[in-house]
């Protein structure tokens, strides 16, 4: 037996020798860095899965509901007379104009963790359900901004002044049939980029920034065309193929894959019977509830939108696009973070409410800047 007093190794551990991971400082709540853990992982899924926020023009709203854009147009060049006073133009050029975006309604994401099912669960649960948070937070924010420069594509400059008109939104037909399946074959796509990327020059948009979001059946179809169509070099042709990742950039626009923008009134993609509307591809089976999602109304239908981002049946004929950073502006009151529930609240319900929120408006602003590709019709989708 140990002398009083002593501290027995073989049957218990000092408390003070007890490694805390989750204390700061050795010190404190023992959980309190697991919860710093949480918000890093909700982040993390969020900008894992958003790729629109680094595209286009974002601002932060402070102070306010709604944040301004001013339009600036073109001028003129003339040649001076000896003698004459320099006073400006006398057509009042450049001509201004603006645009505004109003923050839309919070939006969140949350989830109550029972504590017990924590202590019995053989995995992270928390930063499970984080990440998951973050991926839906992604998602809606995807969404509206690609809605929003689909808008923009259809749109005319806001400078309208007489002599001074700026150009508008760009509409390229992919293939020229009456069939959706045009938006799939490799040699439309490579061709409509080309034209895309024309016009923006046209347009005066910079080459700084280009980029385009294709559905992942249209990146692919774009891959296992690299043979013919010239866009990997040889040397490195068998890596692309097997990576899936081998399509850089089309005519300077640099492409991305994503099942967020709006394809003949679905996100993503869309199966079925091949039409006008609907590119023909078979549903492999166990999608789920997720995949090949229909469009959401807009602000008319949906308590919480404050901009226009179009309604499903608009969409009708959508399967791409090409874009400049310009092309859309998105506001930020809340960027994306966590909160959760602590303290008496988690004594009360023995468990605790982790919520991911944000708070962002979008909405096109160069319509110049903004191209939509479109399939299965010869005309041209309606402004909106």
């Amino acid at each position: 037996m140990p002398y009083p007093g002593s501290f027995d190794h073989q049957s218990s551990v000092n408390p003070a020798q007890l490694t805390r991971p989750g204390q700061a400082n050795a010190a404190g709540d023992a959980r309190a860095l697991y919860l710093k853990l949480f918000s890093g992982e909700m982040f993390k899924g969020f900008q894992r899965n958003a790729i629109a926020r680094d595209l286009v023009m974002k601002r932060t709203l402070k102070g306010g509901k709604s944040l301004q854009f001013i339009y600036t147009g073109r001028t003129t060049a003339e040649y001076h007379t000896p003698g004459q006073s320099i006073l400006g133009n006398d057509q009042g050029a450049p001509p201004v104009a603006e645009k505004t975006i109003t923050c839309d309604d919070l939006l969140i994401s949350s989830a109550f963790v029972y504590e017990l099912d924590e202590v019995l669960s053989h995995y992270d649960l928390r930063s499970e359900i984080s990440r998951k948070i973050g991926y839906a937070l992604a998602e809606k924010y995807d969404r509206l901004i690609f809605r929003a420069l689909t808008r923009g594509a259809r749109a005319a400059s806001p400078i309208t002044k007489t002599n001074f008109v700026e150009p508008g939104g760009t509409q390229i037909r992919v293939g020229t049939t009456a069939n959706a399946s045009d938006a799939y074959n490799a040699g439309n796509l490579v061709s409509a980029f080309y034209d895309a990327a024309a016009a923006l020059d046209e347009k005066g948009v910079s080459m700084d920034g280009r980029v385009a979001v294709l559905n992942p059946r249209q990146y692919y179809a774009l891959i296992q065309d690299i043979g013919t169509n010239g866009l990997i070099n040889r040397d490195v042709q068998g890596s692309a193929l097997q990576s899936g990742q081998g399509i850089i950039e089309i005519a300077g626009i640099k492409i991305y894959k994503s099942m967020n923008i709006p394809f003949f009134s679905q996100y993503g993609t869309k199966y079925g019977t091949g039409s006008a509307t609907n590119p023909g591809i078979t549903d492999p089976g166990n999608t789920g509830s997720f995949v090949s999602e229909a469009l959401e109304d807009a602000a008319a239908d949906v308590t919480g939108i404050n901009n226009e981002y179009g309604e499903e049946t608009e969409f009708a004929n959508s399967c791409g696009l090409i874009f400049q950073r310009e092309g859309a502006g998105c506001v930020e009151a809340i960027s994306p973070q966590v909160q959760i529930t602590s303290g008496d609240v988690s004594v009360i319900y023995q468990g605790d409410v982790i919520l991911g929120r944000l708070a962002m408006g979008a909405d096109y602003l160069n319509p110049a800047a903004c191209v939509e590709l479109f399939a299965g019709t010869a005309t041209k989708p309606a402004a909106f």
